[in-house]
């Protein structure tokens, strides 16, 4: 994937996000928007997989313990949900370490519990991954 292809696959997922967020509003636990974003984003016809596992090693062991993110798109972006009052330091680190695990270069963080999901409710981050696309 290109930049330009990465910047545009985001606005399609915050669409997708908006979405939901328009049809059901803020204050529902985060497993309901869950599963609502996975059937937008059938209907839009946008490549995941969701809770997806993510592989982590330790000195070259194999942890396996089942550490798993909302969702991942065309295996280029990671999306992390949430329905909270506020994003802490925590979240933005869960997004960050996700991305450098599985390297993938973009990591979206959405809060469904917000008036405005694009103005107050997301978060986007790149990394080296990025950098490194055309």
């Amino acid at each position: 994937m290109t930049q330009k292809q990465i910047t545009e696959l985001t606005y399609k997922i915050l669409g997708a996000c908006i979405e939901v967020h328009k049809t059901l509003g803020p204050g529902l636990l985060e497993i309901v928007y869950h599963k609502a974003l996975k059937e937008e984003f059938r209907i839009q016809n946008i490549n995941f997989k969701s809770e997806f596992v993510i592989p982590v090693k330790y000195k070259d062991i194999d942890l396996n313990c089942g550490l798993q993110c909302d969702f991942i798109i065309e295996d280029s972006i990671v999306i992390e949900i949430k329905s909270v009052k506020e994003f802490h330091d925590i979240h933005k680190a869960q997004v960050l370490n996700y991305m450098n695990l599985l390297k993938v270069p973009k990591g979206i963080l959405v809060n469904f519990n917000v008036t405005n999901i694009f103005k107050e409710g997301q978060q986007t981050f790149v990394n080296k991954y990025y950098e490194q696309l055309n």
